[in-house]
């Protein structure tokens, strides 16, 4: 089985879609009007408007109500990210050392999913991202 990507349900489907390719720095690519995909090396952001949700079951997913899902990224350069980030999203907590050894600075999308990005720091944290 293989991890091959995310998915968001937005709003405002254009609106998520902008702040994802300017946080990568990749654009998306447009399946249909109301579906866009950002792919990583790693796995694909899928970000699905609201109208979507009918194609699976009503009701079963509803856009800015996530309070669960952290979306990280990793980079290369946390403190530079987060700086290049910092005034045009909502920003719940700066650069700081996490216990796993990775340096990690977190932001809301414009729908108020939780964002991570992080740089492994301390060796066992290199090692452990070094095969994935």
């Amino acid at each position: 089985m293989k991890l091959a990507s995310t998915r968001l349900i937005a709003a405002d489907i254009k609106k998520v879609v902008s702040f994802y390719e300017a946080l990568t720095g990749q654009k998306a690519e447009w399946l249909a009007p109301v579906f866009a995909e950002i792919v990583t090396p790693a796995a694909a952001l899928a970000i699905g408007s609201a109208e979507t949700v009918a194609l699976f079951k009503e009701g079963s997913a509803e856009p800015r109500a996530n309070r669960s899902l952290i979306i990280e990224f990793q980079v290369d350069d946390v403190d530079r990210d987060f700086l290049r980030l910092k005034d045009w999203a909502d920003v719940v907590h700066e650069p700081k050392m996490m216990p796993w050894g990775n340096k990690a600075a977190q932001l809301r999308d414009p729908e108020g999913t939780l964002v991570s990005l992080y740089t492994p720091v301390t060796d066992a944290a290199k090692q452990r991202f070094a095969t994935r």
